[in-house]
Protein backbone atom coordinates (compact mmCIF):
# COMPACT_ATOMS: atom_id res chain seq x y z
CA UNK A 1 0.00 0.00 0.00
CA UNK A 2 1.12 3.65 -0.98
CA UNK A 3 1.98 5.47 2.24
CA UNK A 4 0.14 9.36 2.24
CA UNK A 5 2.89 12.17 1.80
CA UNK A 6 2.99 14.64 4.80
CA UNK A 7 4.95 17.31 3.93
CA UNK A 8 6.95 19.09 7.56
CA UNK A 9 7.68 22.92 7.96
CA UNK A 10 10.30 22.82 10.15
CA UNK A 11 10.83 25.97 12.71
CA UNK A 12 14.02 26.06 13.63
CA UNK A 13 17.59 24.77 12.62
CA UNK A 14 19.83 24.35 15.99
CA UNK A 15 20.08 21.46 18.16
CA UNK A 16 16.76 19.93 18.27
CA UNK A 17 16.27 20.73 14.77
CA UNK A 18 18.95 17.75 13.67
CA UNK A 19 17.08 15.61 16.54
CA UNK A 20 13.57 16.26 14.55
CA UNK A 21 15.16 15.85 11.19
CA UNK A 22 16.74 12.63 12.03
CA UNK A 23 13.74 11.21 13.01
CA UNK A 24 12.24 11.92 9.97
CA UNK A 25 14.39 10.81 8.16
CA UNK A 26 14.86 7.64 9.96
CA UNK A 27 11.12 6.63 11.12
CA UNK A 28 10.51 5.05 8.19
CA UNK A 29 13.40 2.43 7.48
CA UNK A 30 12.29 1.20 10.79
CA UNK A 31 8.68 1.42 11.59
CA UNK A 32 5.77 -0.30 9.38
CA UNK A 33 3.97 3.27 8.92
CA UNK A 34 1.18 4.55 6.98
CA UNK A 35 2.50 8.17 6.98
CA UNK A 36 6.15 8.49 4.91
CA UNK A 37 7.43 12.26 6.36
CA UNK A 38 8.64 14.83 3.63
CA UNK A 39 11.10 17.07 4.59
CA UNK A 40 9.58 19.67 2.37
CA UNK A 41 11.06 23.15 4.08
CA UNK A 42 12.97 24.33 7.27
CA UNK A 43 12.65 27.90 8.21
CA UNK A 44 14.90 30.27 10.15
CA UNK A 45 15.78 33.95 11.05
CA UNK A 46 16.72 35.93 8.47
CA UNK A 47 20.14 36.25 10.26
CA UNK A 48 20.33 32.68 10.48
CA UNK A 49 20.24 32.49 7.06
CA UNK A 50 24.14 30.93 6.80
CA UNK A 51 23.55 28.10 9.14
CA UNK A 52 19.96 27.44 7.20
CA UNK A 53 21.24 26.82 4.15
CA UNK A 54 24.05 24.24 4.76
CA UNK A 55 21.00 22.63 7.34
CA UNK A 56 18.57 22.48 4.97
CA UNK A 57 21.35 20.68 2.27
CA UNK A 58 22.71 19.01 5.09
CA UNK A 59 19.57 17.02 6.35
CA UNK A 60 17.04 17.17 2.69
CA UNK A 61 14.76 19.82 3.48
CA UNK A 62 13.51 20.76 -0.38
CA UNK A 63 13.23 24.63 0.31
CA UNK A 64 13.73 27.51 3.29
CA UNK A 65 12.11 30.61 4.70
CA UNK A 66 13.44 33.05 6.61
CA UNK A 67 9.65 34.41 7.97
CA UNK A 68 7.94 32.15 9.74
CA UNK A 69 4.55 33.54 8.40
CA UNK A 70 5.21 32.89 5.11
CA UNK A 71 5.75 28.70 6.36
CA UNK A 72 2.56 28.91 8.00
CA UNK A 73 0.49 29.98 4.88
CA UNK A 74 1.80 28.11 2.29
CA UNK A 75 -0.58 25.18 1.19
CA UNK A 76 2.05 22.55 0.56
CA UNK A 77 3.06 22.25 4.60
CA UNK A 78 0.93 19.72 6.43
CA UNK A 79 2.72 19.52 9.52
CA UNK A 80 4.44 22.74 11.63
CA UNK A 81 6.82 21.62 13.89
CA UNK A 82 8.60 24.35 16.42
CA UNK A 83 12.22 23.39 17.34
CA UNK A 84 12.93 27.75 17.87
CA UNK A 85 13.39 29.29 20.94
CA UNK A 86 10.66 29.08 23.91
CA UNK A 87 9.47 32.93 23.30
CA UNK A 88 8.10 31.94 19.64
CA UNK A 89 6.08 29.13 20.63
CA UNK A 90 2.94 30.79 20.94
CA UNK A 91 2.47 32.85 17.90
CA UNK A 92 3.65 30.32 15.74
CA UNK A 93 1.36 27.53 17.17
CA UNK A 94 -1.66 29.80 16.97
CA UNK A 95 -1.16 30.99 13.47
CA UNK A 96 -0.14 27.27 12.45
CA UNK A 97 -3.33 25.98 14.11
CA UNK A 98 -5.87 28.78 12.69
CA UNK A 99 -4.31 27.91 9.30
CA UNK A 100 -5.47 24.13 9.83
CA UNK A 101 -2.01 22.79 10.30
CA UNK A 102 -0.87 20.14 12.26
CA UNK A 103 1.00 21.37 15.31
CA UNK A 104 4.27 19.74 17.25
CA UNK A 105 6.20 21.76 19.68
CA UNK A 106 9.83 21.16 21.42
CA UNK A 107 9.29 22.14 25.47
CA UNK A 108 8.34 23.74 27.48
CA UNK A 109 5.24 24.72 25.64
CA UNK A 110 5.59 28.27 26.74
CA UNK A 111 6.87 31.13 28.42
CA UNK A 112 4.22 30.45 30.84
CA UNK A 113 0.48 29.28 31.52
CA UNK A 114 -0.88 31.82 30.24
CA UNK A 115 0.20 31.20 26.66
CA UNK A 116 -0.09 27.65 27.08
CA UNK A 117 -3.64 27.60 28.08
CA UNK A 118 -4.14 29.85 24.52
CA UNK A 119 -1.75 27.81 22.58
CA UNK A 120 -3.98 24.86 24.00
CA UNK A 121 -7.37 26.06 23.43
CA UNK A 122 -5.87 27.34 19.82
CA UNK A 123 -5.33 23.45 18.90
CA UNK A 124 -8.12 22.40 20.25
CA UNK A 125 -10.61 25.46 18.43
CA UNK A 126 -9.26 24.06 15.16
CA UNK A 127 -9.43 20.38 15.68
CA UNK A 128 -6.11 19.77 14.63
CA UNK A 129 -3.74 17.45 15.83
CA UNK A 130 -0.94 18.43 18.24
CA UNK A 131 1.95 16.99 20.44
CA UNK A 132 4.70 18.17 22.76
CA UNK A 133 8.14 16.42 22.13
CA UNK A 134 8.39 15.74 25.42
CA UNK A 135 10.97 13.12 24.23
CA UNK A 136 12.06 10.80 27.50
CA UNK A 137 8.72 8.89 27.42
CA UNK A 138 10.01 7.36 24.54
CA UNK A 139 13.12 6.22 26.27
CA UNK A 140 12.27 2.04 26.46
CA UNK A 141 13.14 1.82 30.24
CA UNK A 142 10.58 4.55 31.37
CA UNK A 143 8.19 3.36 28.82
CA UNK A 144 8.71 -0.16 30.90
CA UNK A 145 8.74 1.77 33.83
CA UNK A 146 5.15 2.89 33.30
CA UNK A 147 4.10 -0.55 32.03
CA UNK A 148 4.64 -1.86 35.58
CA UNK A 149 3.53 0.67 37.83
CA UNK A 150 -0.04 0.43 35.29
CA UNK A 151 0.63 -3.46 36.16
CA UNK A 152 0.15 -2.74 39.59
CA UNK A 153 3.65 -4.09 40.26
CA UNK A 154 4.29 -1.48 42.28
CA UNK A 155 1.16 -1.01 43.90
CA UNK A 156 0.07 2.01 45.93
CA UNK A 157 2.48 4.79 45.35
CA UNK A 158 4.39 6.46 48.58
CA UNK A 159 7.21 8.08 47.13
CA UNK A 160 8.37 10.27 43.74
CA UNK A 161 12.65 11.53 43.72
CA UNK A 162 13.69 13.71 40.58
CA UNK A 163 16.67 15.13 39.58
CA UNK A 164 17.85 16.96 36.70
CA UNK A 165 21.55 18.11 36.62
CA UNK A 166 23.94 19.66 34.39
CA UNK A 167 27.23 21.65 34.71
CA UNK A 168 27.47 23.79 31.79
CA UNK A 169 26.78 26.95 32.70
CA UNK A 170 29.05 27.42 36.04
CA UNK A 171 31.58 29.80 34.25
CA UNK A 172 30.93 33.21 35.47
CA UNK A 173 32.85 33.61 31.84
CA UNK A 174 29.85 32.40 29.55
CA UNK A 175 27.70 35.03 28.09
CA UNK A 176 24.21 34.61 27.58
CA UNK A 177 21.77 35.19 24.92
CA UNK A 178 22.67 35.08 20.98
CA UNK A 179 21.97 31.59 18.66
CA UNK A 180 23.51 29.83 21.06
CA UNK A 181 23.15 30.62 24.79
CA UNK A 182 19.33 32.07 24.59
CA UNK A 183 18.67 29.28 27.54
CA UNK A 184 20.54 31.94 29.57
CA UNK A 185 18.34 34.88 28.23
CA UNK A 186 14.61 35.54 30.28
CA UNK A 187 13.35 36.76 27.65
CA UNK A 188 13.89 34.78 25.36
CA UNK A 189 13.55 31.55 27.92
CA UNK A 190 11.13 32.40 30.24
CA UNK A 191 12.87 30.59 32.99
CA UNK A 192 15.96 28.74 33.95
CA UNK A 193 16.38 25.28 34.50
CA UNK A 194 12.38 24.72 35.73
CA UNK A 195 11.30 25.24 32.34
CA UNK A 196 14.21 24.05 30.61
CA UNK A 197 15.10 20.80 32.67
CA UNK A 198 12.43 20.05 35.14
CA UNK A 199 9.86 20.41 32.44
CA UNK A 200 11.13 16.96 31.56
CA UNK A 201 11.10 15.22 35.28
CA UNK A 202 7.43 16.95 35.88
CA UNK A 203 6.04 15.52 32.31
CA UNK A 204 7.48 12.04 33.37
CA UNK A 205 6.53 12.56 37.24
CA UNK A 206 2.08 13.20 36.04
CA UNK A 207 3.15 10.63 33.25
CA UNK A 208 3.72 7.99 35.65
CA UNK A 209 1.99 8.80 38.75
CA UNK A 210 -0.55 10.99 38.40
CA UNK A 211 -1.27 15.25 38.43
CA UNK A 212 0.48 16.97 40.78
CA UNK A 213 -2.08 19.06 43.62
CA UNK A 214 1.00 21.63 44.85
CA UNK A 215 4.46 22.75 45.50
CA UNK A 216 7.01 24.39 47.57
CA UNK A 217 9.69 25.76 45.59
CA UNK A 218 13.48 27.10 46.45
CA UNK A 219 15.57 28.64 43.81
CA UNK A 220 18.94 30.58 42.91
CA UNK A 221 20.94 32.38 40.69
CA UNK A 222 24.11 31.89 41.32
CA UNK A 223 26.18 34.54 39.08
CA UNK A 224 23.70 37.82 38.67
CA UNK A 225 25.30 39.36 35.81
CA UNK A 226 26.84 38.09 32.39
CA UNK A 227 27.90 39.42 29.61
CA UNK A 228 25.92 38.97 26.21
CA UNK A 229 26.49 36.95 23.60
CA UNK A 230 25.98 39.06 20.58
CA UNK A 231 28.11 42.03 22.24
CA UNK A 232 30.20 40.79 25.13
CA UNK A 233 31.12 44.87 25.79
CA UNK A 234 27.60 44.36 27.20
CA UNK A 235 26.67 43.21 30.97
CA UNK A 236 23.24 42.09 32.01
CA UNK A 237 21.48 41.04 34.78
CA UNK A 238 20.89 36.92 35.34
CA UNK A 239 17.33 36.59 35.57
CA UNK A 240 16.73 33.05 35.03
CA UNK A 241 17.07 30.63 38.04
CA UNK A 242 20.28 28.68 37.78
CA UNK A 243 19.19 25.82 39.94
CA UNK A 244 15.18 24.68 41.15
CA UNK A 245 14.76 22.37 44.07
CA UNK A 246 10.95 21.89 44.90
CA UNK A 247 8.81 19.47 47.04
CA UNK A 248 5.77 18.44 45.33
CA UNK A 249 2.19 16.66 46.67
CA UNK A 250 0.53 14.68 43.83
CA UNK A 251 -3.19 14.28 43.55
CA UNK A 252 -3.34 11.09 44.38
CA UNK A 253 -1.76 11.46 48.25
CA UNK A 254 1.99 10.89 46.93
CA UNK A 255 4.91 12.72 48.20
CA UNK A 256 7.91 13.80 45.78
CA UNK A 257 10.88 16.22 45.63
CA UNK A 258 12.31 17.50 42.29
CA UNK A 259 16.05 18.93 41.95
CA UNK A 260 17.32 20.59 39.10
CA UNK A 261 20.58 22.70 38.44
CA UNK A 262 23.09 23.56 36.25
CA UNK A 263 25.62 23.42 38.62
CA UNK A 264 26.61 20.42 39.44
CA UNK A 265 30.01 19.91 38.40
CA UNK A 266 30.55 16.54 36.61
CA UNK A 267 27.12 16.27 35.30
CA UNK A 268 26.40 16.52 32.02
CA UNK A 269 22.76 15.75 31.39
CA UNK A 270 22.13 13.61 34.42
CA UNK A 271 18.13 12.42 34.37
CA UNK A 272 17.07 10.32 37.51
CA UNK A 273 13.79 9.49 38.82
CA UNK A 274 12.73 6.66 41.35
CA UNK A 275 9.79 5.12 42.42
CA UNK A 276 8.51 3.64 45.77
CA UNK A 277 5.21 1.75 45.87
CA UNK A 278 3.94 -0.65 48.64
CA UNK A 279 4.89 -3.61 46.32
CA UNK A 280 7.75 -2.45 44.75
CA UNK A 281 10.29 0.38 42.96
CA UNK A 282 12.02 1.14 40.07
CA UNK A 283 14.92 3.40 39.25
CA UNK A 284 16.25 5.01 35.93
CA UNK A 285 19.00 6.91 35.07
CA UNK A 286 19.66 8.62 31.80
CA UNK A 287 23.24 7.87 32.06
CA UNK A 288 22.46 4.46 31.64
CA UNK A 289 19.33 4.65 29.29
CA UNK A 290 19.05 1.32 28.13
CA UNK A 291 18.82 -0.32 32.29
CA UNK A 292 15.81 -0.10 34.50
CA UNK A 293 16.32 -0.90 38.13
CA UNK A 294 13.51 -2.81 39.34
CA UNK A 295 12.97 -4.30 43.10
CA UNK A 296 10.06 -6.65 43.91
CA UNK A 297 9.26 -7.09 47.59
CA UNK A 298 7.15 -10.33 46.41
CA UNK A 299 10.37 -12.28 45.47
CA UNK A 300 11.51 -15.37 48.19
CA UNK A 301 13.47 -13.59 50.89
CA UNK A 302 16.72 -15.34 50.00
CA UNK A 303 16.59 -13.72 46.53
CA UNK A 304 14.86 -10.45 46.83
CA UNK A 305 17.18 -7.43 45.74
CA UNK A 306 17.41 -4.74 43.29
CA UNK A 307 17.60 -6.21 39.62
CA UNK A 308 18.98 -4.47 36.80
CA UNK A 309 16.86 -4.99 33.84
CA UNK A 310 18.58 -4.62 30.32
CA UNK A 311 15.91 -3.42 28.06
CA UNK A 312 17.32 -4.88 24.59
CA UNK A 313 14.75 -7.43 24.16
CA UNK A 314 12.00 -7.81 21.45
CA UNK A 315 9.12 -7.78 23.73
CA UNK A 316 10.61 -4.26 25.78
CA UNK A 317 8.66 -1.38 24.10
CA UNK A 318 9.73 0.00 20.80
CA UNK A 319 13.07 -2.42 21.19
CA UNK A 320 11.56 -4.70 18.34
CA UNK A 321 12.09 -2.01 15.69
CA UNK A 322 16.03 -2.24 16.31
CA UNK A 323 19.00 -4.75 16.67
CA UNK A 324 19.27 -7.81 17.93
CA UNK A 325 19.39 -8.32 22.33
CA UNK A 326 21.78 -7.00 24.26
CA UNK A 327 22.48 -3.74 21.24
CA UNK A 328 21.69 -0.34 22.73
CA UNK A 329 19.73 2.48 21.60
CA UNK A 330 20.42 5.79 22.40
CA UNK A 331 18.71 9.55 22.79
CA UNK A 332 17.96 10.17 19.17
CA UNK A 333 16.01 7.49 18.92
CA UNK A 334 13.84 8.73 21.33
CA UNK A 335 12.50 11.17 18.76
CA UNK A 336 11.95 8.57 16.22
CA UNK A 337 9.59 6.81 18.74
CA UNK A 338 8.03 9.85 19.56
CA UNK A 339 7.20 10.67 15.96
CA UNK A 340 6.64 7.11 14.96
CA UNK A 341 3.97 6.99 17.86
CA UNK A 342 2.53 10.58 16.67
CA UNK A 343 2.08 9.16 13.16
CA UNK A 344 0.54 5.94 14.09
CA UNK A 345 -1.52 7.97 15.89
CA UNK A 346 -2.85 10.18 12.71
CA UNK A 347 -3.59 6.51 11.20
CA UNK A 348 -6.03 5.73 13.75
CA UNK A 349 -7.33 9.13 14.61
CA UNK A 350 -6.57 9.37 17.71
CA UNK A 351 -4.41 12.17 19.75
CA UNK A 352 -0.61 11.13 20.78
CA UNK A 353 0.57 12.19 24.88
CA UNK A 354 1.55 14.73 25.51
CA UNK A 355 -0.84 17.08 23.49
CA UNK A 356 -0.52 20.34 24.23
CA UNK A 357 -3.39 20.13 26.72
CA UNK A 358 -1.05 17.83 28.81
CA UNK A 359 2.41 19.90 28.12
CA UNK A 360 0.00 23.03 30.07
CA UNK A 361 -0.01 20.75 33.16
CA UNK A 362 3.29 20.74 33.17
CA UNK A 363 3.76 24.12 32.48
CA UNK A 364 1.25 24.90 35.24
CA UNK A 365 3.79 22.95 37.81
CA UNK A 366 6.71 25.15 36.52
CA UNK A 367 4.95 28.08 37.29
CA UNK A 368 3.37 27.46 40.53
CA UNK A 369 7.05 26.32 41.77
CA UNK A 370 8.63 29.77 40.38
CA UNK A 371 5.69 31.51 42.09
CA UNK A 372 6.49 29.21 45.61
CA UNK A 373 10.15 30.48 44.65
CA UNK A 374 9.22 34.21 45.11
CA UNK A 375 6.44 33.57 48.11
CA UNK A 376 8.09 31.51 50.12
CA UNK A 377 4.68 29.62 50.45
CA UNK A 378 2.97 26.13 49.07
CA UNK A 379 1.30 26.68 46.20
CA UNK A 380 -1.54 25.13 44.47
CA UNK A 381 -1.36 24.29 41.11
CA UNK A 382 -3.69 25.93 38.27
CA UNK A 383 -6.50 24.43 37.30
Amino acid sequence: MAKKKLNIGLMGCGFMGRTHSNAYCKVGKFFDLGYEPVLKAACARIEDKDKLEPFAENWGWQSTETDWRKMVERDDIDVIDIVAPNNTHHDIAIAAAKAGKIVLCEKPLAMNSAQGLEMAEAVEAAGVANMIWFNYRRVPAITLAKQLIDEGRLGRIFHYRAKYLQDWTISADVPQGGQTLWRLDAAVAGSGVTGDLLAHSIDTAIWLIGGVDKVTAMTETFIKERATQDDPSVRKPVLIDDACAFLAKFKNGALATFESTRYARGRKNQNTFEVNGEKGSVCFDLEDPHQLQYYDHSDDAHVVGWRTILVTDSHHPYMKQWWVPGCTIGYEHTFVHALADFLKGLETGTFTTPTFREGLETQRVCDAALKSAKTEAWEKVEG
